[in-house]
């Protein structure tokens, strides 16, 4: 494993190793502004395959992603309904997950099939800079063996799936508190799936 520890405010050039791991298809772990997530190339059913054994995660858990900007979802993830626009336009860069209809760029296991993939371009600087250096979405599911806390230090990834993952980018302590708000944003009206940092009224007036 390659540990990069890099400052909040690096640039493009410091997480090359990061990059170029996740275009062998390798496993990359970063620093979000709630917790460290794991990436990989969403297009890679066999990058996919390792996070869910990484993870030991159920076969019924689709993968969340994030994206450096509104364009890289439309690009890479899926389609922008009039109600995703509305969300984004107030709620992102933020702890603020959208599920869209998925673009056909992905592959199955990510949404496992079911044709809606969860989104958000993350209010951590050096995370939308991870997804705009890879030139695609990336996977941003917790960074720990599904079931047991998320990891909001460095030293807490190494010693859950260390051994398993290629390379760590390590800015120090992430924020933590609650996950990001995840709404159903692929209809007319927006369905709270996950309560999160984002109160629900404010997504209500945020849809309007």
């Amino acid at each position: 494993m390659i540990r990069l520890r890099i400052a909040p405010d690096a640039g493009a050039d410091d997480l090359a190793p990061a990059v170029s791991a996740l275009q062998k298809g390798g496993v990359v772990v970063f620093p979000t502004e709630t917790f460290y997530g794991i990436a990989v190339d969403p297009r890679s059913a066999a990058a996919v395959r390792r996070v869910f054994d990484i993870k030991r995660r159920g076969a019924d858990q689709p993968l969340p992603l994030i994206a450096s900007d509104v364009d890289q979802v439309i690009d890479h993830v899926g389609k922008m309904t009039p109600l995703a626009v509305r969300l984004a336009r107030l709620g992102w860069p933020g702890p603020l997950t959208l599920i869209l209809p998925a673009s056909p760029r992905l592959c199955d296991d990510v949404h496992l099939s079911t044709g809606r993939v969860a989104v958000r371009v993350p209010g951590d600087p050096l995370a939308r800079l991870l997804a705009a250096s890879a030139g695609h979405a990336i996977t941003s599911t917790s960074a720990n063996i599904s079931g047991e806390p998320p990891a909001s230090m460095p030293d807490a990834v190494v010693a859950a799936i260390g051994s398993r993952i290629d390379v760590l980018i390590d800015s120090g302590a992430t924020p933590a508190g609650l996950p990001s708000t995840i709404v159903d944003a692929t209809g007319d009206a927006p369905i709270l799936v996950r309560a999160g940092v984002v109160p629900w009224e404010r997504v209500l007036e945020f849809s309007k």
